[in-house]
């Protein structure tokens, strides 16, 4: 019974992330033959291959929609609301297909995002031109993404990066990125903290960021049997955000509820969808084969 209600998860959880064709759509990343990025050891590969995605996600979410040119283009064309299951698809198949697939089909996903970013533009609430290629928006989306996923794994793997490891994930993660169009990726921690924190005097909780925030928390396309699930993941998302980006969204989580409620609960989280998935039982092709990467 346990391990039919392990698999049950896995299956529950890789059709809402990966969606109905998620096999399909594994066999091409793990089963193609070609040069990589990356390999497993890599820190990218760890990081984005564990459950601390899952709340790291949400903070991710959360603090990209604080800057209003972002948000803008979430609210007018993402379709965050009518379709937020097929969002979150599109997500992690360009994320997965970034670091786990060949270096051929990886290019492939890059080149379609930047189509779509092409045609992504209009103005936010202020009446201010806005579009989705323009380099400093698309490093924002950079940096709020890439410190969200490492500050989660850091919280809640089972062995978190260390200093120098951190590092090389920064530097790894900026790969991809800077072929979508980023100019200059971070290369250090320390680097990514500070271009982070140059785009404060930019950041405003709009009203589209606070209806997002809402709905991303208090209102998911959920049944109501998985909202407490779904509830501590998202918890965890919340503690991880800084102090200013909680109070800018309105969000009444102090620092010490954040450390002391939320992280548990994100840890909790984390290792219930890690022995979801576990019960799936598949093995990645690629985690047999020696594998040559492309020198980041």
């Amino acid at each position: 019974m346990t391990r039919a209600l392990q698999r049950r998860l896995g299956m529950m959880l890789r059709d809402k992330v990966a969606g109905d064709d998620a096999p399909a759509r594994a066999a091409r990343i793990w089963g193609a033959e070609g040069e990589r990025w990356f390999q497993p050891a890599d820190p990218v590969w760890r990081v984005h291959a564990d459950a601390s995605m899952f709340p790291g996600g949400i903070t991710s979410l959360l603090l990209q929609m604080l800057h209003p040119m972002a948000m803008a283009g979430v609210a007018g064309h993402s379709g965050y609301k009518s379709d937020p299951w097929g969002r979150l698809q599109r997500t992690s198949h360009y994320l997965a297909t970034t670091t786990f697939g060949t270096v051929e089909h990886a290019e492939e996903a890059i080149a379609h995002v930047r189509e779509i970013h092409e045609r992504v533009r209009g103005r936010d609430e202020l009446g201010r031109p806005y579009r989705a290629s323009d380099p400093h928006l698309l490093t924002w989306v950079h940096v709020a993404e890439v410190d969200s996923f490492l500050r989660a794994f850091q919280a809640f793997a089972a062995v978190p990066l260390s200093d120098a490891e951190a590092d090389v994930y920064v530097r790894q993660a900026g790969v991809p990125a800077s072929r979508l169009g980023v100019p200059t990726t971070p290369a250090s921690v320390a680097e990514l903290r500070a271009v982070l924190a140059s785009y404060r005097p930019e950041l405003e909780a709009t009203d589209a960021a606070r209806e997002a925030a809402r709905f991303l928390l208090l209102d998911p396309p959920l049944p109501w049997t998985a909202r407490p699930g779904y509830g501590v993941l998202a918890a965890g998302g919340v503690s991880l955000l800084p102090g200013w980006a909680r109070e800018m969204l309105s969000l009444p989580v102090p620092d010490p509820v954040a450390r002391f409620v939320g992280r548990p609960l994100g840890h909790l989280g984390a290792a219930t969808v890690r022995w979801g998935m576990a019960g799936l039982g598949e093995r990645r092709p690629s985690d047999a084969r020696e594998e040559t990467a492309v020198s980041a």
